[in-house]
């Protein structure tokens, strides 16, 4: 089983595609720091604080690399599935499109085992293209705006999170985050096992995401009976490990649901691989 993933990551990285995530977050990233820095940060917390520097003395710099990552974290969240799709939605999909599922399926290796490989190698790709985004904007905005103390935006609440407790947090965010975008790729993953062309399962996993984003923020009375059954709905979770106290029942509920939905996911595309009836 381990060669076969090994097979599969290496396939998967072989291909150009794989980089345009990598490439356009080590372009974007940058570039947003950079617009940051000439425009100076310092006018956003002002801005965040207007209406409690009348009663407190606030001091110290809270513009920083920590709240540079979360603002990346927050402004990067509706590009990165489609950057995920690039990937899963080939993963099958380009199989059929090159003519290889005839000459992989006639090894003596279960359509199970393959199916396994190649889901593994997908959430592989989707994790390892979230650390590089920790690592670009956490890197990156320790070195050029410093460190401190994180001023954290809820809504109408503020909450400021000492620097001592930071790399815990933002550790805990990401994973969340990389929980919450392996349900993205389970889902191009789906759509990948229909067509024998990448370009479908990317539109397709685009479009259900943007749709059920935009009814999960609605505030719409007519769809808040559905809301607590979309996957989107708890797709931010990782905002939770900047709340105080952190709302530990709610991470616990969204990971089960996101947990759900990838099981899922992948229930049913196993289901359609191993009856799909492989011509070419």
């Amino acid at each position: 089983m381990m060669n076969l993933v090994y097979y599969e990551l290496f396939k998967t990285y072989a291909k150009w595609r794989t980089y345009i995530g990598f490439i356009a977050v080590a372009v974007i990233i940058p570039l947003i720091m950079w617009g940051m820095h000439l425009q100076s940060g310092h006018n956003f917390v002002q801005y965040q604080l207007r209406s409690l520097q009348s009663d407190f003395l606030i001091t110290g710099n809270l513009f920083n690399g920590w709240s540079i990552s979360q603002i990346i974290m927050n402004s990067l969240w509706v590009h990165v599935p489609f950057l995920i799709s690039l990937v899963a939605g080939d993963q099958l999909a380009g199989e059929a499109t090159a003519g290889t599922f005839r000459l992989i399926l006639i090894r003596p290796v279960s359509r199970t085992r393959i199916l396994v490989s190649k889901y593994i190698a997908t959430l592989f790709y989707t994790a390892s293209l979230l650390i590089v985004i920790a690592i670009l904007s956490l890197g990156l905005g320790l070195i050029i705006f410093g460190s401190g103390d994180l001023l954290a935006v809820d809504r109408d609440m503020l909450t400021i999170l000492p620097e001592a407790h930071l790399w815990s947090r933002f550790l805990l965010a990401y994973s969340l985050a990389i929980w919450s975008m392996w349900v993205v790729a389970s889902l191009a993953f789906l759509f990948s096992s229909f067509v024998e062309n990448a370009i479908g399962p990317i539109i397709a996993t685009m479009t259900v995401v943007v749709a059920l984003l935009i009814i999960s923020n609605l505030p719409v009375e007519s769809f808040e009976s559905i809301k607590p059954y979309l996957f989107t709905t708890y797709q931010d979770v990782w905002q939770q490990a900047f709340k105080e106290p952190t709302d530990w029942s709610h991470i616990a509920k969204s990971c089960g649901v996101l947990g759900v939905y990838s099981a899922v996911f992948y229930s049913m595309t196993w289901y359609i691989f191993k009856r799909k009836d492989i011509l070419s």
